[in-house]
């Protein structure tokens, strides 16, 4: 499939966000910023919340909703790359943001659940109940490793709620068209997971889906309007597909062994934005499938 590029000199670009105006706003995780970019290729940036914005949805009265992982160390190869190493010197925690796209404005929504620090939160999904779903993908702190979690919240910061630990670096999120599924991907493992969903913030007992095999990892994730899950991958640079019964595999590479996320935009939802961490740049391509529209995707 052909890959066009929109943006680039981004670092380490992740949380696409396609919006009305045809623009995608994303993070910046090595820069602690929030950026739109525009269909030109213009960049400007929305907010400056620090530590590692991670994940990015839209939400009630269209806001956006960030997990921040509280920061990471990089490491940067003779090529120029960056690449995330762990959790940074001064990490204390990850939070749950929402910013006020029209000032910049960054309020912190959750540091902690029953009185446990939310260690880095990674992803996120609204349902359509008032709350969103999302991941801690845990953190290294020398030799530690703090382990992963799932979490549901409510959009005005009145609750949140643990609903599955523990996990091995949980990272992508998103829920079946019909709202009946809750799919989570771990990294290092590079397993997809189904959730049956019994009530805001309740899940049933988990199922698996399928890997791909091999040695990769997933990242973030889309579903498509056919129930597809649509997983960036790592290593295998691209995204797999995965039928919902886990049958159906299909790869789509793109251009960067890095390859972190994806969303679907355009009139249609037919175009998918990539990310493509390891070289700075948003890119997008035509999908086969239309993708699914997200609950508070208008805002």
């Amino acid at each position: 499939m052909d890959v066009t590029e929109i943006a680039s000199g981004l670092q380490f670009p992740e949380g696409p966000v396609a919006m009305a105006d045809g623009s995608v706003i994303l993070v910046e995780i090595a820069a602690g910023a929030i950026t739109r970019v525009r269909p030109d290729g213009t960049k400007e940036t929305v907010a400056k919340p620090g530590g590692g914005p991670n994940g990015a949805a839209l939400g009630p009265g269209g806001a956006l909703y960030v997990c921040n992982n509280g920061g990471l160390a990089w490491t940067r190869r003779e090529d120029g790359r960056l690449i995330p190493a762990h959790s940074a010197e001064n990490h204390a925690g990850g939070r749950i943001e929402r910013v006020d796209l029209a000032t910049g404005r960054v309020e912190v929504l959750y540091e902690r659940c029953a009185g446990v620090q939310l260690s880095a939160p990674n992803d996120l999904v609204f349902d359509t109940q008032g709350g969103f779903w999302f991941t801690d993908h845990g953190a290294t702190v020398g030799r530690m490793r703090v382990r992963g979690a799932v979490y549901y919240a409510r959009a005005d910061g009145s609750h949140i709620e643990e609903a599955s630990f523990p996990l091995e670096g949980p990272n992508g999120i998103g829920l079946s068209p019909d709202g009946s599924e809750l799919y989570v991907a771990e990294t290092v493992p590079c397993r997809l997971w189904a959730y049956p969903v019994t009530g805001p913030g309740k899940l049933g007992r988990r199922r698996f889906v399928g890997n791909p095999g091999g040695l990769q990892y997933f990242d973030s994730l889309a579903v498509d309007a056919a129930g597809n899950v649509c997983v960036a991958t790592i290593l295998n640079g691209g995204i797999t597909s995965m039928s919902p019964d886990g049958q159906r595999i299909e790869h789509f590479p793109a251009p960067d062994r890095l390859t972190t996320n994806i969303c679907f935009g355009g009139p249609d939802l037919r175009t998918a934005f990539l990310t493509l961490s390891g070289t700075g740049k948003l890119v997008s391509m035509t999908w086969p499938r239309p993708g699914l529209r997200l609950n508070h995707a208008d805002g």
